[in-house]
This record gives C-alpha cells, sequence and structure tokens, in this order.
C-alpha cells in the first residue's frame, strides 16, 4: 500500500499518508482501513456531524499509544474545511472544525481522529450556537455490571420517556456502555439537563440495585451510571458510526429495540466496522429519520428550572 498518495475528492485534494500503518495493534487495523471505514460510512454518518463543532480524539501512533482530544482547528487545515468560532468556549474561544463533507471526514480520518465527538447543539451559517435538539441519555456501566445491564436500564428509560410522549433512539457506546438520543424540540441545555437528571434520579430510586444517577464514582460498582451531564452544552458524546480508540476497531453503533430486549451477551453487542457496513445492508440507517420524532419537553421541566 502506497505510503503517500493525493485524491480528489469531490473537487478537493487530499493528501494521505502512511496508509499501512497499523492503528489498531490487537486486530492489525490500519490507517488505510480507517479512512476506508469512513468513506464508505459517510453518507449515514455525516448528517450526526453536520452543523456541529467537533472534538476529536486522536491516536496518531495507534491505541496501544496515548490519545489526545483536539478541539481548535490544527494548523495547516485545508480551505475546504468548514471551521466555527465559538468566543463562549475556553479562555479566548476556540475555533471549532465542522464535519459536513466527506473530503473533510477523509482528512480527519488520514489525521488517525478515530473518535469524533458531538455536543447536543448545532450551529447556524455564521457559526452561532443554537439550542440544544437532543437529549442523551450516557449509560456507563460499573464492573462486573455490563451493556446487558444498560439494556435493562434502557428499557426501563424508554417507559419514562414514551410516558412523557417523546422517542428514544438508542445505540451502543462502541465501548462498555449505551447511549440513548431523545430528539426534542429546540430549548436550552439547562432545560434537558434538568430533564435528563430528573429521569435519572427518578430511576435511581425505583430500581436502586441497578441504577445509580450520582457523579460520585465509588458509588458505581455493579451498577449502570446514567450520566445526564453529557446534556451540558460543554459537552459532548461519541457520535453515531465513530470508530473507539480501543483494542478493536469497535463502532457506536445504533440499534432496535428489539435488539436491547433480546441481547443475552455483551458480545451480542459489539460491532466491528466490517460489521457496520454490513448492518448497513440489511439494517436502514436507523437514526436517519430521528429528528422527524422531535418533541417539546414536557413543561414541568422548563417550570422547574426558571
Amino acid at each position: 500500500m502506497a505510503e503517500k498518495v493525493t485524491v480528489d475528492i469531490g473537487g478537493h485534494t487530499v493528501s494521505l499518508t502512511n496508509l499501512s500503518k497499523v492503528l489498531y495493534p490487537d486486530t492489525g487495523f490500519t490507517k488505510g482501513e480507517v479512512i476506508d471505514y469512513y468513506a464508505s460510512i459517510a453518507d449515514v454518518l455525516l448528517p450526526h456531524l453536520a452543523d456541529r463543532p467537533l472534538t476529536r480524539k486522536r491516536w496518531p501512533n495507534g491505541t496501544s499509544a496515548e490519545p489526545f482530544f483536539e478541539k481548535n482547528a490544527p494548523r495547516g487545515t485545508p480551505e475546504f474545511v468548514r471551521t466555527v468560532f465559538v468566543k463562549e468556549h475556553g479562555d479566548e474561544g476556540i475555533e471549532y472544525v465542522v464535519a459536513d463533507s466527506l473530503p473533510t471526514l477523509v482528512w480527519l480520518a488520514n489525521l488517525a481522529a478515530l473518535e469524533l465527538h458531538v455536543p447536543q447543539w448545532r450551529v447556524d451559517e455564521s457559526g452561532t450556537p443554537l439550542e440544544a435538539d437532543l437529549v442523551v441519555f450516557d449509560l456507563d456501566p460499573g464492573p462486573p455490571a455490563d451493556i446487558i445491564d444498560c439494556c435493562n436500564v434502557a428499557l426501563a428509560l424508554q417507559q419514562l420517556i414514551e410516558a412523557d410522549g417523546l422517542t428514544a433512539f438508542p445505540k451502543t457506546s462502541g465501548n462498555k456502555g449505551a447511549q440513548l438520543y431523545v430528539p426534542v424540540q429546540p430549548t436550552s441545555a439547562k432545560n434537558t439537563s434538568a430533564y435528563a437528571k430528573r429521569l435519572a434520579e427518578q430511576l435511581e430510586k425505583a430500581l436502586p440495585d441497578l441504577v445509580v444517577a450520582s457523579m460520585d464514582k465509588r458509588l458505581r460498582r455493579s451498577k449502570v451510571f446514567i450520566d445526564w451531564s453529557q446534556n451540558n452544552a460543554a459537552k459532548t458524546t461519541i457520535a453515531p458510526y465513530s470508530l473507539r480508540g480501543i483494542d478493536r476497531p469497535t463502532v457506536s453503533t445504533p440499534l432496535t429495540w428489539d435488539e436491547i430486549a433480546d441481547a443475552r451477551t455483551a458480545a451480542d453487542l459489539v460491532f466491528l466496522a466490517a460489521d457496520v457496513l454490513g448492518r448497513l445492508a440489511s439494517h436502514r440507517e436507523l437514526l436517519a429519520d430521528m429528528a422527524d420524532y422531535a418533541g417539546p419537553l414536557p413543561a414541568s421541566t422548563a417550570a422547574r428550572v426558571r
């Protein structure tokens, strides 16, 4: 495999380097294969990144080495890459990358940006932050709890969410846990955080042996932590279809509720890059119409945070 090539993607020149470099030592998965995955998944991934400031987690020396988070657009960012300046972030503002095109996605993959993290809000054409359009429930199992325990919590959360007239969409985190997305009519992150916290605390009371809503890590053993704080406007969540920087090239994968209910072992919900590409042939893009289900948060939530 060539170590340096220049390709034309949509009329833009993208330089690719070290394509044979192994980024996942346990499986031999190379940078070239990372680029190929992101190029192949772009049609379903890009809508989840569009207009959302992107935080990247990069592994230039592979997943056996230390990664680093990157928020600011790096030096040498090509002109075709959209960037937005959010003055409220950091001490002096942050110039974020917005991944809204295939050339940008390939460029990011060439930088070994394996993980793509986005907030629950978008920016407008001028880069001004908009209100949140998603509520996220991040389900994090404390060993020996695993993703099957997360599935049980997800099913309980689904009932509460549907009782509020909203719709939840599940996905794996691509690592040990899971997330639920709830599309909502635009509202403040203060409101979405309050709503997620209320449901997390409600489940903690109902299922005290399984659920914890507290930030205290000492309380999480054998339980599922519902991390409601991911709705803070400064927080981000792993994007659907993003790779994870662990031992194998696993992917944060959208699921059906039947898969949540039927899973019996954690291995049932582990999907590698090749698996996810194969799923698209047999499953529709499960989050494609998620925005169509956006509903208002319960009125009591907004009243509680005024």
